[in-house]
């Protein structure tokens, strides 16, 4: 009844016969524009979904426009926690991996990107950087090393046989030896586990509850962009149809990081 009386009012302004108007008398009828209020009109409660879900429901009447503000509470807190975790093991891998396995080599920390730590963590030593000191440059050639197994791979890409080595002036040689320079870790960043294999592994477990922290915050920002848009759709087929709109339903696996978000709307 509350949606059909501004149409009921206007086809009663209609059918009211016009009265004469003189210049002291205002316009006998309203303009329909007039007559609908801000929040009825159909832009508004999809749009005020977008901002925040549960929005436009809310603005309609429509008890479920809770589920969706619950839901994007709980989303973003989980987000939030998730990434303060990630950010916390990832500190405390880092300061372990300096007091550890890097302080013998270097007494001022520079942290490095990912990748470096997590070849700390497949690797229990990085390997010299450079073996022929100042009489050339001579890579690593234990390949049990990270700086090692770098070195095969570049000799694996750019040698016809790995195993035999060419002229250092060679094309392939330099291809290989750039290829090696712009992977190994070099002296500041060089690191060994091999008197410390107890504290390799509880940092192999930090920096894995880092990537798992990271990864499971990124799963909820994208649910809560899901939430953004199944609020959107809904209020917008709501405005349309009536209040039945849509209803989302969330269903979980039985791992804890893993759910779906899934909706219907009978036509």
């Amino acid at each position: 009844m509350q949606r059909l009386l501004p149409a009921v009012l206007l086809v009663v302004v209609l059918a009211t016969p016009a009265r004469a108007q003189t210049p002291d008398s205002g316009p006998s009828v309203i303009p329909a524009a007039a007559a609908v209020p801000v929040w009825r009109r159909p832009w508004v409660r999809p749009l005020a979904s977008l901002l925040v879900p549960g929005a436009g429901q809310v603005l309609g009447g429509q008890d479920r426009g809770v589920v969706y503000l619950a839901a994007e509470v709980f989303f973003l807190g989980r987000a939030l926690a998730l990434g303060r975790q990630g950010r916390r093991e990832r500190a405390y891998f880092q300061t372990l991996a300096f007091d550890v396995a890097r302080s013998t080599f270097t007494t001022v920390r520079r942290d490095g990107p990912w990748e470096y730590y997590e070849a700390m963590g497949r690797y229990v030593e990085s390997g010299v950087y450079n073996l022929g000191g100042q009489a050339g440059f001579v890579p690593e050639t234990d390949t049990l090393t990270f700086n090692g197994a770098t070195w095969l791979l570049a000799r694996r890409n750019y040698f016809e046989n790995p195993d035999s080595i060419p002229s250092t002036t060679s094309p392939a040689y330099q291809a290989a030896l750039t290829f090696y320079k712009s992977r190994a870790v070099t002296d500041p960043f060089r690191w060994s586990w091999r008197d410390a294999r107890l504290e390799m592994g509880v940092y192999r477990q930090a920096i894995q509850a880092s990537d798992n922290g990271y990864r499971e915050a990124t799963n909820y920002l994208g649910a809560i962009l899901a939430n953004h848009l199944v609020s959107v759709v809904d209020a917008f087929i709501s405005t349309r149809l009536g209040k039945s709109g849509v209803m989302p339903h969330v269903l979980t696996s039985p791992g804890s990081s893993t759910f779906l978000l899934v909706w219907t709307r009978r036509f």
